[in-house]
């Protein structure tokens, strides 16, 4: 974050939070930053307490580990002991995969322990108050890969053009037309009386459209026009 974090509100206001004790538990790995918090939020509006004698924190602290895993624990942890509290994650960088993730657990904000001390108290006073706070590093990263899901999702929804393939171009309009009716799932005799043909006719034709496109059977055939051919309305005449 480098002494700036990107943040975004839920209507609580700011000024008469502020002048309170913010309750706050520190879940941290490491002594020497259980320390430097300690000396740095005291004098800036943070009651700081452990994990056996605050019943009500306000704001817990958690330190990020290197295993991805142990800080989805320690933030599961806190959040199944203090549901009501805010979650701030601190570690020195942060990438998009594990602030994904730490959100789903229940964290509310990432800060930056390179932050500069007055950034990063003001940073944790926003969690407190009910703002989001991510690395603003990070929110570039984070809407590129919000893009990037939803066009998937589009294109998942729209697979785009068929496939072109010389063969189709081989097929008489009323092979392509039987063809289409074999898309459907259609027996012969229902796609002989939407032509007003004989069903042996369809037989003949379907043993066309077979050598053709080289299918070996019906089957083979509804699947290879699946990908290349637009089907038909489908046809509800008494089979």
């Amino acid at each position: 974050m480098n002494g700036a974090g990107s943040t975004t509100g839920n209507g609580h206001g700011h000024g008469q939070g502020e002048s309170l004790a913010i309750k706050t538990v520190l879940a941290t790995r490491t002594v020497i930053l259980r320390v430097g918090l300690e000396g740095l939020l005291s004098d800036q509006g943070f009651l700081i307490s452990d994990v056996a004698s605050e019943s009500h924190p306000a704001l817990g602290i958690v330190e990020a580990s290197p295993a991805i895993s142990e800080t989805l624990d320690s933030i599961t942890r806190f959040r199944e002991q203090f549901p009501k509290a805010r979650v701030a994650v601190l570690a020195e960088a942060f990438d998009i995969s594990t602030v994904m993730a730490a959100r789903e657990a229940g964290a509310d904000g990432f800060c930056s322990t390179a932050s500069a001390p007055d950034v990063l108290v003001r940073l944790l006073k926003l969690v407190a108050l009910g703002e989001a706070v991510i690395p603003s590093t990070m929110l570039a990263s984070l809407l590129g890969a919000a893009s990037a899901h939803q066009e998937q999702q589009r294109q998942a929804a729209d697979p785009g053009p068929k496939v072109v393939d010389a063969r189709v171009s081989k097929l008489s309009p009323r092979e392509a037309d039987v063809l289409r009716g074999i898309m459907n799932g259609e027996p012969n005799k229902v796609i002989a009386r939407q032509f007003d043909v004989t069903e042996s006719t369809i037989k003949v034709h379907v043993k066309a459209i077979l050598r053709k496109i080289g299918a070996a059977n019906r089957t083979q055939a509804a699947m290879w026009a699946s990908d290349r051919m637009t089907p038909a309305p489908r046809t509800y005449a008494d089979s």
